[in-house]
């Protein structure tokens, strides 16, 4: 097996065609037909199907298709990392909203300082879908909340991050609080909350909370984004009950935040990736920056409610 036919295979099943597949490598189509012929013999199934409208790669096809541009994609980053003598390459990774806020900013500035060449895609999106592009191998490290990835992926605990009540002093509830002091979920049965709607993880663990504690909550609002549900805590809608991280780029004096002292009020956080088989030397060396930079905020206490990992 050759790189050059995985390059021939991975362009039809692009271009769905082998006429343009030729065009665009600058070959003629019936040696690139032959090479895929060939390519199929040595694995004896068939990749594609063709037919006087173009090529579809089949179900073995398809299989084949995301590992082929793995391999060519390692082969890539080998060759440019061969040629500049240093660590390079592309990695992207998945960070969620409120785990950037603290975490993105000292990630890219540590990764520009020890790996210059490496080009970096940083996507900011729920942890679900970050599991789901993780699944589908368009991320190649995440930090989690949760284990909803394949079971073939590396998942590793980062840390733990407590749960806090965040709202405005005259929010209604807060004023008998006391900022610096813990509160349990028992004494917020009347407080009005802005959270994520019930498909995220978070409200999960703050509904199994309120559930062991016997009481209601008073939900007043569902928002499904870190960045509007601040900002309806800030507009005085309601409080809310997230780690400590998502205070992060809020500025408000007016703002208590209070840790909630229920044990298993906290968030876990995961290091998830491909497995280190498949992950590319850059994405290898982003796992250890990136593992060693959240390390370095939670030391320094930069990183509120969170601690590492025992292990």
């Amino acid at each position: 097996m050759e790189l050059r036919q995985l390059r021939y295979f991975v362009r039809v099943v692009e271009l769905g065609s082998m006429g343009k597949a030729a065009q665009d490598l600058g070959v003629v189509t019936s040696a690139l037909s032959q090479q895929i012929s060939r390519l199929e013999g040595e694995l004896s199934t068939r990749l594609l199907q063709r037919s006087a409208g173009g090529a579809r790669a089949t179900d073995a096809g398809l299989a084949f298709f995301k590992q082929a541009q793995l391999a060519l994609r390692h082969a890539d980053d080998a060759v440019q990392a061969a040629q500049q003598a240093r660590l390079s390459g592309h990695v992207s990774v998945g960070l969620a909203p409120s785990t950037s806020a603290v975490l993105a900013l000292p990630f890219l500035r540590a990764m520009r300082e020890r790996y210059p060449d490496i080009r970096l895609r940083l996507v900011e999106s729920l942890s679900g879908n970050l599991a789901d592009l993780l699944n589908t191998r368009q991320l190649d490290i995440a930090v989690l909340f949760d284990t909803g990835v394949d079971r073939r992926w590396s998942v590793l605990p980062l840390l733990h991050e407590r749960l806090f009540l965040i709202g405005l002093r005259d929010t209604p509830g807060m004023a008998e609080l006391q900022p610096g002091r813990r509160v349990r979920i028992a004494r917020l049965a009347g407080v009005p909350l802005v959270l994520p709607s019930g498909s995220h993880g978070l409200r999960a663990i703050v509904d199994a909370a309120f559930a062991r504690a016997k009481c209601p909550s008073a939900v007043v609002l569902e928002v499904d984004g870190l960045a509007v549900l601040m900002d309806a805590v800030c507009g005085g809608i309601g409080a809310t009950i997230q780690p400590g991280a998502a205070t992060a780029r809020v500025a408000s004096e007016a703002m208590l935040r209070i840790e909630i002292a229920d044990q298993d009020a906290r968030r876990p956080n995961l290091l998830a990736s491909l497995c280190d088989d498949e992950l590319a030397p850059a994405a290898l060396a982003a796992r250890v920056v990136l593992r060693d930079v959240a390390a370095a905020l939670v030391a320094a206490g930069q990183w509120p409610g969170a601690t590492l990992h025992d292990s």
